[in-house]
């Protein structure tokens, strides 16, 4: 196969998986490590990818991946995600879901709850959950963002700050290795630090894909989240910092 064709696949490769390997990306197209290297190296020449040890990753930047594409990537551990994190959420229970495909397979996975208050600001969600008649959905205010189906601005967080919510469910676009939750609208950053305020308990769901991310702006620590849903083990100093904080971590399987 020529580097031509080889690229763009590569390229779909990391966006499914966030990050690709040379000697996986070597076996895959039955090429050397050298060649591989070689494409990686002109990928990242050209910004379409980040080189890191022993392979690269999507590059880091201040726009995030297009809202059909993230639907798309790690769809399986998504849903595994979500199923750990509705059997947390008891019925008879008060719920914020905000913006991002993670909160929507949530939202899917909470159709047979009985008795939910739902209070979201993403359209997504409040259409999935409209399928389930023992859930009151209310949809908080705001500008509409017509990329994702997301309301962010003053208005949304006037709104959120009328509730007390006994469990709130949040994603985000990239964890730091210090324990930092990262975004790129700052918007959309501060309705997420509203939800965490008025929130007796703070869920954040996220897929291994966000641990190889970075994102320009600060939402919260993981410190401030009192279980992480995800898909893989954190790094050892991660892992230490959240038992320190009182942080749980839930590995699902996917």
């Amino acid at each position: 196969m020529s580097q031509s064709f080889r690229q763009p696949e590569i390229l779909e490769l990391a966006r499914q998986q966030g990050k690709v390997t040379v000697e996986g990306l070597a076996a895959h197209f039955g090429v050397t490590v050298q060649t591989i290297r070689r494409d990686l190296a002109d990928l990242a020449d050209s910004g379409r990818l980040e080189r890191v040890h022993g392979g690269a990753i999507l590059p880091s930047g201040v726009s995030n991946i297009g809202y059909e594409d993230r639907r798309s990537l790690n769809r399986e551990a998504k849903a595994a995600i979500a199923e750990a994190c509705a059997k947390a959420i008891p019925e008879n229970a008060s719920v914020f879901l905000n913006i991002g495909t993670s909160t929507e397979a949530v939202a899917r996975a909470l159709l047979h709850h009985r008795n939910l208050m739902a209070v979201t600001n993403n359209m997504n969600v409040a259409n999935i959950l409209a399928a389930n008649p023992d859930c009151q959905v209310i949809v908080a205010g705001g500008a509409l963002r017509r990329t994702d189906g997301g309301l962010v601005g003053t208005l949304t967080m006037r709104t959120i700050e009328q509730f007390r919510f006994d469990f709130a469910v949040i994603g985000c676009s990239a964890l730091d290795e210090d324990g930092d939750l990262l975004d790129f609208d700052i918007q959309e950053v501060g309705v997420s630090q509203t939800i965490i305020q008025q929130a007796r308990k703070t869920f954040l769901v996220s897929d291994h894909s966000k641990f190889l991310r970075g994102a320009p702006v600060r939402i919260a620590s993981l410190s401030e989240i009192d279980t992480f849903f995800t898909d893989r083990p954190l790094s050892p100093a991660l892992s230490t910092r959240c038992r320190e904080w009182g942080t749980k971590t839930v590995i699902c399987g996917g």
